[in-house]
């Protein structure tokens, strides 16, 4: 037993009167998992306690017992069971099943990659696991090799379904964002909401670790990593591995489409395909009985004499229980001696015939061999191969007696000026003196590049592919514009030479094949946020990409907690993701203080009130009486009170005791 597992507290304790505490296996972020045995059904099983500090922590608790009902809610060989959960005192646990085995992660460790037979063995049992959670409504939100269990009997299992969430509550912003970094679908960096297709995109990167043997994004910090979830593209696990098939390159790169929606849609569709390819491949998941049958080894699909029957270990053939008790001597039986007799005189009949059939093939040889250097093909020369410039060209053809012709064709491949080949081909026989054309380079042909107004972004890519100039979609500018969304709005091309760009939005422009385009696209009116409620306003801004900063200013039009406007863009131009924002909400009308005036005389109380109201009850005889003779006895509104610019305040005027 190890130290730490001897001042482990737990360890021999008896959690709620059944579950006897043996030993710490494993420990986590949240909880640590411990093999116990349940002695009321005399079995093993894994206990998973959470830790002390989180036990007050109700957010926590919450997230522990969601963990045992979503599992329990699942019945798939493919996932842990969870047998039950409960309170012990300060103790909050689950029971589930005891699995003896190592991790996936555990498993890459000691490969580092692994063949196509076991990752496909691997991807099958996950995906029927998963496929079982999306059919039940549950995401798993955090798949990763560390939860994928391998058994000693052969069972592959997921578990740990802690961050496990129902499909329909699928946000996951601050604290709740809690899946490995590595495996982090883009929607979950970029809007943080999960669903899923978020399963489906980790499941990508785990095959891509399993076929590659790394993961496919590196950083120092976390960050990092998240920022390239969010960017770049998941390049083909054949890049690092040539040996993995195409169609598991294309499987990757279908998980893990920045775009959910071109995703599968949930694991079964993923397993489906899984399935399709295993029978292009002729490989199927390996039936293992043991963890060890993990260990790297040679099946018939990946074998270099791929189909020959292999006996493997502790595994007899078929054949040798079909031809058990055969009567060797029946097989081994000698024919008569007839027999023999004639065998031997059709071994000297066909001994004749070879030396007649030898003469005349000597004497046909010879003639050949004299029409062959006297005027058939052995009188001609084969064209050579030949490179660099014409001139070195026109050299080597000069030494086997050809004549050279220079004929220049656009290439996007071979420089200028040097040559792409002959015609006829190199190799080809001709007669000496024979004129050869050499195709020499004239560089990437010119291309005249229509107008791009109004053209979708999918148009632009066709039109620049039959252009033969290239692009790069993640070094787009997007805006947001008047046009409709996915629309090209600009265009620039970029020389392959190094020379100055060329604006070639409207009237289009001549380039080069083996140029490339820079895309101007937009995302659509930025939206429009006047009138709307200030956090209404703040997150659809916030779902444009957008830094929202808010002022807020007294309007007698506006109502409190409402947009009045947008600030301008601080420097000319279009509003784009990333920018800063700044809207303007209304606090309402500005409120005064209504002062009190009882007492005053009449001009006084009207000085006093006329600030910021409207003053009534000035009538005659009190708007003619001399102001010194004159008090006001009451107000309409009470003094002290706060009211609006504007308000009508009546007085009642008297005669001065």
């Amino acid at each position: 037993m190890s130290t730490s597992q001897q001042v482990d507290p737990l360890i021999g304790r008896l959690v709620d009167g059944r579950y006897r505490v043996r030993a710490r296996i494993a420990r986590g972020g949240m909880a640590t998992v411990y093999v116990a045995t349940d002695l009321r059904l005399e079995r093993r099983v894994a206990l998973k306690v959470m830790h002390g500090h989180l036990s007050d922590d109700s957010v926590f608790q919450s997230r522990f017992i969601q963990e045992a009902r979503s599992a329990a809610r699942l019945s798939d060989p493919h996932v842990v069971n969870v047998f039950d959960q409960g309170q012990d005192g300060e103790l909050a646990y689950l029971v589930m099943e005891y699995l003896p085995g190592i991790t996936l992660r555990e498993l890459l460790k000691e490969q580092r990659r692994l063949t196509v037979t076991q990752t496909i063995t691997i991807m099958d049992a996950v995906l029927s696991g998963l496929a079982a959670a999306h059919r039940a409504g549950l995401i798993h939100r955090d798949v990763k090799p560390e939860n994928v269990l391998l058994a000693e009997d052969g069972r592959i299992k997921i578990g740990d379904f802690g961050l496990a969430r129902a499909s329909s509550a699928n946000t996951a912003t601050g604290a709740q964002l809690l899946g490995t970094i590595a495996y982090l679908a883009p929607e979950l960096v970029t809007r943080g909401t999960a669903d899923a297709r978020s399963d489906i995109y980790a499941l990508g990167i785990l095959l891509y670790e399993l076929l590659a043997g790394e993961q496919p994004y590196k950083g120092e910090q976390p960050m990092q990593i998240a920022f390239q979830h969010a960017t770049d593209s998941v390049p083909r696990p054949s890049v690092k591995n040539p040996g993995v098939p195409e169609q598991l390159d294309e499987l990757v790169l279908w998980a893990t489409e920045k775009d959910p929606d071109e995703r599968p849609s949930d694991a079964q569709e993923m397993l489906e395909r899984l399935r399709e390819i295993e029978r292009e491949l002729g490989i199927a998941p390996l039936p293992t009985r043991s963890a060890a049958a993990f260990d790297t080894r040679m099946l018939p699909a990946e074998a270099p004499d791929a189909g020959a029957t292999k006996v493997l270990p502790g595994v007899l053939p078929v054949t040798a229980d079909l031809t058990e008790g055969i009567d060797d001597s029946v097989a081994s039986e000698q024919p008569d001696n007839a027999a023999r007799l004639r065998h031997r005189s059709a071994q000297r009949r066909r001994r004749g015939g070879l030396l007649l059939a030898l003469v005349l093939l000597l004497a046909a040889a010879a003639g050949a061999i004299g029409w062959w250097f006297g005027s058939g093909p052995g009188s001609q020369v084969a064209v050579p191969e030949v490179s660099g410039t014409f001139a070195d060209a026109k050299a080597s053809l000069a030494e086997f007696e050809l004549t050279a012709a220079e004929a220049p064709q656009s290439s996007l491949d071979v420089p200028a000026g040097q040559v792409i080949g002959t015609e006829p081909e190199a190799g080809a026989r001709v007669d000496r003196g024979t004129e050869v054309t050499v195709v020499v380079s004239a560089g990437p042909a010119e291309v005249q590049v229509p107008s791009f107004a109004g053209v979708s972004l999918t148009d632009a890519h066709s039109r620049l592919d039959e252009l033969r100039i290239s692009y790069d979609d993640a070094e787009n500018l997007m805006l947001y514009s008047d046009a409709p969304k996915d629309e090209v709005i600009g265009l620039e091309i970029v020389p392959a030479d190094g020379g100055d760009r060329v604006g070639c939005f409207d009237e289009g422009c001549a380039a080069h094949e083996g140029d490339a385009a820079d895309l101007i696209v937009s995302l659509g009116p930025l939206p429009d946020v006047t009138g709307m409620s200030r956090s209404d306003a703040e997150s659809t801004l916030g779902d444009a990409q957008l830094q929202v900063t808010v002022n807020e200013e007294y309007s007698d039009t506006v109502a409190e907690g409402t947009v009045i406007r947008v600030e301008p863009r601080a420097e000319a131009g279009n509003w784009r993701p990333g920018d800063a924002i700044t809207i303007v909400s209304s606090l309402g009308p500005q409120l005064f203080e209504v002062p009190n005036v009882v007492g005053m005389t009449r001009d006084e109380a009207v000085q006093a009130l006329s600030n910021h109201f409207e003053v009534t009850g000035v009538v005659f005889p009190w708007n003619i009486a001399m102001n010194e003779l004159t008090e006001v006895q009451s107000q309409s509104i009470a003094g002290g009170t706060w009211h609006a610019q504007g308000t009508t305040i009546d007085i009642s005027i008297d005669l001065r005791d």
